[in-house]
């Protein structure tokens, strides 16, 4: 918020006082009309309406500084009113205080309803996790049934079955994104572990499709929290492998910590290029038989601004999508 000049609150306070002002001008005019009719002297009528304009204007000037200062204060409470514990200052009047009262009540409903929506997102954040851990024994169960016979349907069981992993996760991490916790660690990490563990998620599914996988390694180190940047790169990794049908997936890193994931698929229409980080924004491609949430880049642009991060998307429908990855974290320092 920006600071208001002194100039700009001295108009606030003579707008105030604009029915005060009438009013005492409406009484002068009385005056003077009847003193004319009493024919009284003009200097005796002069004289006394200087000394009362005098009076009036210390008076003014007095009550102006007053408001100045409660003006500011109570400004300078505006800005910091989420962490405001203590009372709002005095009440100079009856009808202050009863709006200082109001003030009073709503804060404290407030409290309440934050304090209730707390506890319900703590609750749903516990049992989402509890049930992420507890649906995962099925699954590795599956995992390993299905494993054991290599057939063409146990194939497209198990790449089902990874899609269902990712969903999964993908749960968990939509309630964590939004918690009020810190689920963050930064450190210095190694890049290139990082990508490498991504990529073996997926390996999988690249053979699957018959997708080149191009990355040459990097000995880049970044500030960042390992497990969420891993997240934003299995997310990007998993968009690569669903909209490209042939061709190549490629990653590589500048010296300007850009991470850059190309792929060669059928890429994003121009119109939904701008929409994509919304949440629940499937677009075209979306709306064709891929079965999009809508989900996976925002919440990659969510855990990429908690990082610091910057992600971007460049694409052409029918050559593929470019994606990059700014590592720089240019507001965090290591403690």
């Amino acid at each position: 918020m920006e600071k208001e000049s002194f100039g700009g609150i001295l108009l606030l306070y003579l707008k105030g006082k604009l029915g005060g002002g009438a009013v005492l001008l409406l009484f002068c005019l009385i005056f003077a009309v009847v003193f004319s009719l009493y024919d009284l002297t003009a200097e005796a009528i002069l004289y006394a309406g200087l000394l009362c304009a005098c009076a009036g204007g210390l008076l003014l000037l007095r009550d102006f500084m007053k408001f100045y200062r409660r003006h500011r204060a109570l400004t300078s409470l505006r800005q910091e009113i989420a962490l405001l514990e203590e009372s709002l200052p005095p009440a100079v009047n009856p009808l202050e205080a009863d709006y200082q009262a109001l003030v009073e009540k709503l804060r404290e409903i407030n409290n309440r309803n934050f304090t209730a929506f707390q506890t319900s997102r703590r609750e749903s954040v516990d049992y989402y996790t509890a049930w992420v851990h507890q649906i995962k024994t099925p699954i590795a169960v599956m995992h390993m049934i299905l494993g054991e016979e290599d057939t063409a349907e146990h194939k497209e069981l198990l790449a089902e079955l990874f899609r269902i992993e990712q969903y999964v996760d993908m749960v968990l991490c939509y309630f964590r994104l939004d918690s009020s916790s810190n689920d963050f660690v930064f450190r210095r990490c190694q890049l290139d572990g990082i990508i490498r563990q991504a990529v073996r998620k997926y390996a999988g599914q690249f053979v699957r499709k018959r997708i080149r996988l191009v990355y040459a390694g990097t000995d880049a180190t970044v500030l960042t929290d390992e497990k969420w940047l891993g997240f934003i790169l299995e997310q990007l990794l998993s968009n690569a492998v669903k909209y490209t049908e042939k061709g190549q997936v490629s990653i590589e890193v500048d010296e300007n910590l850009t991470l850059t994931l190309r792929d060669t698929g059928i890429g994003i229409a121009p119109e939904d290029l701008p929409r994509i980080f919304e949440k629940g924004f499937t677009g075209y491609n979306g709306r064709t038989g891929k079965k999009s949430t809508g989900l996976g880049l925002y919440l990659c642009k969510r855990a990429a601004d908690k990082l610091s991060h910057r992600i971007a998307v460049e694409s052409e429908p029918g050559k593929g999508t470019t994606v990059r990855l700014d590592l720089r974290t240019v507001h965090l320092e290591v403690e």
